[in-house]
């Protein structure tokens, strides 16, 4: 979930911020939303890819918007006050069927994930999400589950584990010379701090590559915490277990990812529904009984353009897919 955010923080701050939602074109010629239809924003931030999305259907779309953040629910829904058939509701997205279920919702015409941390979380200090300014380690997307702090891992993990964790998550090639650092530095004070944690993991870097990095060192390491902390590809691998089930016939799916193992699932997940037989290629015959239940609308991700990575530096990563639903027996 690259460490990119979803809005731009505007010259107002915060409170005035200058929404640029990554691939907000695209996201709409993909879910193509229409009046009457329902639905599901999972990733719903600051509310600009719902408005946008209510905005296209003319106001007469209906709308369940998700997110761990409460703060960020309570500016969306400002934003979005102006809508009727708006349900904001503090809650991780791999557990949208619980919100479909409440508000008696039968099937869903599209539904969208913006994945990845947003401004509002990489802005804040006291979030703990950013090496760049001093903060404490939290990195928590939400409290209300009853996640533990980045800190907890950082200070708890085995060596084993937080060299897997930084590899796999991070895609760190020090992986090992980073986890061991930060052992020994636990030894001596626990880590509380993400500036603590940023200076070790910068320590861990020989000097010659910290003076040819292009970006700081402790990049990949804080994205790698920050995901386990928020076990986001579990997440992610629920929510495209369970989406299909939940989409009517031509009802359309879309998710921006910013990570490449995320990229992957979610194009592993498209492909098998579209296959739809999982059976071994020399198997003479279908014993799985699968049908195909989505059709692939990008074949390859849809990514930002040279214009909206410049206004927005924090897109330059994403990556777009998106797949319709198929009817009973595997028709468009």
């Amino acid at each position: 979930m690259g460490d990119m955010g979803r809005e731009r923080k505007g010259e107002g701050g915060l409170a005035g911020a200058l929404h640029v939602p990554v691939l907000l074109h695209e996201v709409m010629h993909y879910l193509a939303p229409r009046p009457g239809g329902r639905y599901l924003d999972g990733t719903v931030g600051l509310g600009g890819h719902s408005m946008a999305l209510l905005e296209a259907s003319g106001g007469r779309a209906e709308l369940i918007g998700l997110d761990r953040d409460p703060e960020a629910l309570a500016r969306a829904s400002e934003r979005l006050a102006g809508f009727a058939g708006v349900r904001l509701l503090n809650l991780r997205y791999s557990r949208f069927a619980e919100a479909l279920a409440e508000a008696g919702w039968d099937g869903l015409d599209g539904a969208l994930l913006d994945l990845g941390v947003s401004s509002l979380q990489l802005d804040e200090p006291e979030r703990g999400f950013s090496f760049l300014a001093d903060g404490p380690l939290d990195m928590r997307m939400g409290t209300a589950d009853g996640a533990a702090p980045a800190s907890s891992l950082v200070n708890r993990a085995s060596f084993e584990r937080l060299r897997e964790l930084i590899g796999r998550l991070g895609e760190e090639p020090l992986c090992g010379r980073i986890a061991r650092f930060i052992v020994s530095e636990r030894e001596k004070q626990p880590f509380e701090t993400t500036r603590q944690l940023a200076e070790c993991v910068e320590r861990a870097y020989p000097a010659k590559m910290r003076a040819t990095a292009r970006r700081h060192p402790a990049t990949r390491t804080f994205q790698a915490l920050r995901m386990a902390v928020n076990q986001e590809l579990e997440e992610l691998e629920a929510f495209l277990a369970d989406i299909v089930d939940h989409l009517r016939p031509g009802g359309r799916v879309a998710v921006i990812s910013f990570h490449s193992l995320e990229d992957r699932l979610v194009k592993r997940a498209f492909r098998d529904e579209e296959k739809g037989c999982l059976c071994p290629p020399r198997q003479p015959s279908c014993t799985c009984g699968r049908v195909a239940r989505l059709r692939v609308l990008t074949r390859k991700p849809v990514v930002p353009g040279e214009d909206e990575c410049l206004a927005n530096p924090r897109a330059r990563s994403a990556k777009l897919r998106a797949a319709e639903r198929l009817a009973p027996g595997g028709r468009p």
